[in-house]
């Protein structure tokens, strides 16, 4: 340690810190504890990957950015409860979704004091909003949950762009903690997929963002699904503004969107969709109905959810737009600025 001023070498915190020596540096984590950890916060599942990692070569530069020194990336899951994900109430849905989230978010910050505590450096991004906003539209996340928990073993992406958990299947949130150490044990990125292409993602899906083939529509999706996110609430105050006055807003803008955008505002924001995850039939907790009666799982899962009368919002002359209006017309079509969401 390098000599100090007088004046602070003799503050009685600093008196205190010195007598105390310089306590020794901690070494990898151990994974098994790690895990009893982890499981004991509130997660439901765990693994570690470095951040050398050749899968994670995009994300290096921001997790050291966030905190540098940074070795381990450690993936987080909390599974959700599936029905609520599955109804058409979409005020149940999103209070699973974000819930589940306060409980990743809490567990995520319990292990970091943890660690913190045993002398390691770690960060806990959130695990959903909140996000770096100065930076929209570009790159708002600090670290790329999904990216992280593949690349940890603990799903694989599916046709829908969600990660599918092979017990879970995509009915999970995911976190990331950053430290700044090894961890004894990495996960290792499974060796199959636990997608069974059963393409129900592809037809439940209102503004069909996913193909078939593979190939996914983002701003189909985000327009719609993000509506009362980001460009979208822009795109309602720009209605506010550019109405003459109540009467023609209200003309612009019906009761319901309008107490949707209040809901959001004063709780948190309302997803319209996810139906691609509602569907999803993978993993081994999930798949059993599904392969008993496949008939009677699209009866019950993804037909009330393709008959549900609602809003789907589009941009222009959009591939979305055409979507619905062939495959959904129970379905009302409101026409959008093409924004970044």
């Amino acid at each position: 340690m390098t000599e100090l001023p007088r004046k602070l070498a003799a503050h009685p915190s600093v008196r205190a810190v010195l007598e105390r020596g310089t306590p020794p540096k901690p070494g990898p984590i151990d994974a098994a504890w790690l895990r009893e950890l982890a499981l004991a916060a509130g997660a439901d599942d765990v693994a570690a990957v470095s951040l050398e990692h050749p899968d994670l070569a995009g994300e290096r530069p921001h997790a050291l950015s966030a905190l540098p020194g940074t070795r381990s990336l450690v993936s987080l899951v909390v599974r959700m409860n599936r029905d609520n994900v599955r109804t058409p109430a979409r005020s149940v849905a999103n209070q699973e979704f974000h819930r589940s989230g306060e409980i990743i978010n809490e567990a995520a910050r319990a292990i970091t004091r943890v660690l913190q505590d045993a002398g390691y450096r770690a960060l806990n991004p959130s695990a959903t909003f909140p996000m770096e906003m100065d930076r929209f539209p570009g790159r708002i996340w600090v670290v790329a949950h999904k990216t992280v928990a593949v690349a940890a073993g603990l799903g694989v992406m599916g046709l829908h762009r969600n990660v599918i958990h092979p017990k879970f299947g995509n009915f999970v949130l995911l976190a990331t903690l950053l430290v700044d150490a090894e961890v004894t044990d990495y996960g290792e990125a499974l060796d199959y997929n636990p997608c069974v292409e059963c393409k129900l993602c592809v037809a439940a899906c209102p503004v069909g963002a996913i193909a078939k083939t593979g190939e996914f529509d983002w701003a189909a999706c985000s327009t719609h699904n993000y509506r009362e996110f980001m460009g979208g609430f822009t795109d309602w105050v720009e209605t506010v503004a550019d109405s003459a006055d109540g009467a023609e807003f209200r003309e612009r803008v019906t009761d319901s969107e309008n107490a949707s955008m209040w809901q959001s505002l004063s709780f948190k924001a309302n997803y319209k969709a996810a139906y691609c995850m509602a569907v999803c039939p993978a993993g081994e907790d999930v798949l059993g109905p599904y392969l008993e009666d496949r008939r009677e799982f699209m009866r019950t899962v993804l037909r009330p959810l393709q008959d549900k009368e609602e809003t789907i919002y589009v941009t222009p002359d959009s591939a979305a737009k055409s979507h619905v209006e062939r495959r959904f017309p129970n379905k009302t079509v409101k026409v959008v600025p093409g924004r970044t969401p």
